[in-house]
């Protein structure tokens, strides 16, 4: 984590990872291999970032043999929002302004949400 040198004021960050160059968000059949994190690296960027929300390009931001202590690392010490089911297929690496839409779900803890990146 520490090698991506995210800058200091950054707020939400979107990863572009592996699962993206293998079309998991276009398959219909579930990969319980993805990429994504495990509760070392949620820790680090809880302990040395200021991120409020973090992204990425398939069903969970948690890896699906580490997914309770990730959660528990990003939503209880930091409340961070997780993004999760993101399609970067055509998104370059760099900065953008993020826009999420997310429904209005009474007495729910997730809900659908469109992403806008300019």
């Amino acid at each position: 984590m520490k090698s991506l040198n995210i800058p200091k004021g950054v707020r939400r960050v979107l990863f572009k990872t592996l699962n993206t160059d293998r079309q998991l968000m276009h398959k219909t059949q579930f990969h319980s291999d993805f990429t994504a994190f495990m509760e070392d690296g949620a820790k680090w960027l809880v302990e040395n970032t200021n991120i409020k929300l973090v992204g990425l390009d398939y069903l969970s931001v948690a890896a699906y043999v580490d997914a309770a202590p990730v959660h528990y690392a990003f939503l209880r010490n930091r409340e961070i929002i997780p993004l999760e089911g993101l399609n970067l297929d055509d998104i370059q690496p760099g900065r953008y302004s993020l826009h999420c839409l997310p429904l209005k779900m009474v007495g729910a803890d997730g809900c659908p949400t469109r992403c806008i990146l300019i």
